[in-house]
């Protein structure tokens, strides 16, 4: 049986990317929203609001959740190229999906920020090179972490949530 709650399995960090491994993970992260928003067009009536697993978010708190973590690493990215090692400040996701706007709020509100964010995102990414994907920043509950490690995170965690979406989608019947 598939782990629920990591259905693609845990983060794990690629160390000394290749180019191809980056490329690869800027691709994941562009096509991240027509994924998520083609798996959320085909979730039956009502199953938007059902949790993925026992104790789980609903689809909506995921898209929600993606837009507000997506946001949050992308203002990241851009403070780790132009301030050295910038300490970022975390938020609790658990709480800000238990927010109103996360659990009641339209969800192609989030589907389009999704679109713009991550078009804008790809952009920035494509025209890094190794010296600016080595950059640093200084997360208080991580330490210290580059943009590679970062860009392998959230090419990750666009993996992550669709799939949580999917587990909607396989448990149709």
């Amino acid at each position: 049986m598939s782990d629920l709650q990591y259905p693609v399995g845990r983060f794990q960090l690629v160390p000394n990317p290749t180019a191809q491994q980056r490329a690869t993970w800027i691709d994941i992260i562009e096509q991240a929203p027509a994924q998520v928003r083609a798996a959320i067009q085909s979730l039956p009536p009502g199953a938007i609001d059902k949790p993925y697993r026992p104790g789980g978010w609903t689809a909506r708190q995921v898209v929600h959740h993606m837009a507000d973590s997506h946001m949050n690493s992308y203002i990241r990215f851009r403070l780790a190229l132009t301030e050295d090692q910038p300490t970022i400040k975390p938020y609790d996701e658990a709480q800000w999906a238990e927010l109103r706007d996360a659990k009641d709020a339209p969800v192609e509100m989030s589907l389009h920020l999704l679109d713009a964010l991550h078009a804008r995102w790809v952009v920035l990414l494509k025209f890094l090179t190794p010296a600016q994907l080595d950059r640093t920043l200084y997360h208080p509950e991580n330490g210290v972490v580059d943009l590679n490690a970062m860009l392998c995170l959230y090419a990750w965690h666009c993996r992550h949530h669709s799939a949580h979406i999917g587990l909607l989608l396989s448990r149709r019947g």
